[in-house]
């Protein structure tokens, strides 16, 4: 799709160039020829950049610009009669994104908008990276039933309610989750989720499944999720 351009400029003139030149170079561009209709145009159309006249009947282009800042984040490029060092700050300070003087030529012109355009699609191009990995993460969620874990919050639950674990019946669980059908020996369990250094026996495994079972299994007496391989182990049924 065109990007479309508003361009809020009070001379006639000027606005007629200006919307021919870059609708040859490809864009859809809206007119508005004070701040109030600027502001209208900007609410209804949401433009991916504004051209803004500083000196415009109504509302000028400090104001409009305050306004545009406040209610959405579009890139302004203020175009403006007077080479005014105090303008180009104020301009800037209000939410301009770059200030050009006139007289101006249309290939500066066209450089400076390409340039912020270039700008916002990187901008955007970054956040929907960044939101597509958020969401991902937030949906990682390993499912068996009624059993749920939440890898990313390190959150599990049965039946849509939180079961509080303590962080080593979390990582047990998870790792059993990770193997499940697997035979799994004490020690292979004791390793992995205890580490090598750790100081102790595979009782330690017996005991924590032994709480696990009554925090995830309905009968724990009678277990269907962590069940006892005889000789053997364990093996999680998924």
């Amino acid at each position: 799709m065109s990007e479309k351009i508003l361009i809020v400029e009070d001379e006639p003139a000027l606005q007629e160039t200006l919307a021919y030149n870059l609708q040859k170079q490809g864009y859809e561009v809206e007119t508005a020829g004070d701040g109030y209709a600027a502001l209208e145009a900007a609410r209804a159309r949401t433009p991916d950049l504004i051209l803004l006249d500083l000196m415009l009947p109504g509302l000028d282009g400090f104001e409009v610009c305050k306004v545009l800042r406040k209610e959405m984040n579009v890139p302004v490029l203020m175009l403006t009669a007077r080479d005014d060092e105090i303008d180009r700050v104020v301009g800037l300070e209000v939410g301009a994104d770059d200030y050009l003087t006139k007289p101006f030529s249309m290939r500066e012109l066209i450089a400076r908008v390409k340039a912020q355009l270039r700008r916002t699609r990187v901008i955007r191009e970054e956040m929907e990276k960044l939101k597509a990995v958020e969401s991902a993460a937030a949906h990682e969620v390993l499912t068996f039933g009624d059993l749920s874990i939440n890898l990313t919050r390190r959150e599990v639950s049965r039946g849509g309610e939180v079961i509080p674990l303590k962080p080593q019946e979390y990582d047990l669980l998870v790792f059993f989750a990770e193997h499940r059908g697997q035979m799994l020996s004490r020690e292979f369990i004791l390793e992995r989720v205890w580490g090598w250094e750790y100081i102790g026996d595979s009782r330690t495994v017996d005991v924590h499944v032994r709480w696990l079972r009554q925090k995830i299994e309905t009968d724990p007496a009678h277990p269907q999720r962590i069940v006892t391989v005889r000789g053997g182990g364990y093996r999680f049924e998924g």
